[in-house]
């Protein structure tokens, strides 16, 4: 993605937020509705963090594919390097 549309597409989620700030608030526990069906089941709170677990185990798993990647990468660069001889 190139910085242009990266920009943009932060430009469109800024703007929805500024024109529907009702639908940017976190919660009904945030917001203050407290005879809501999703407070009253704390379902809200639960969903967000369900999200935030869901988020930091995809980034965590990111980090080991990385470095699983990475110690195959030198393995078989120490495997490729070429032997010397002897100059016979």
């Amino acid at each position: 993605m190139s910085r242009v549309n990266h920009w943009w597409s932060g430009a469109i989620a800024l703007a929805l937020g500024t024109l529907a700030p009702g639908q940017a608030l976190a919660c009904t526990a945030c917001f203050g509705q407290s005879d809501s069906q999703w407070r009253r089941d704390e379902l809200g709170i639960m969903s967000l963090l369900a999200i935030i677990v869901l988020v930091l185990i995809g980034v965590a798993s990111f980090f080991v594919y990385l470095a699983k990647r990475t110690a195959a990468v030198s393995a078989s660069a120490v495997v490729a390097q070429p032997v010397e001889t002897t100059g016979r």
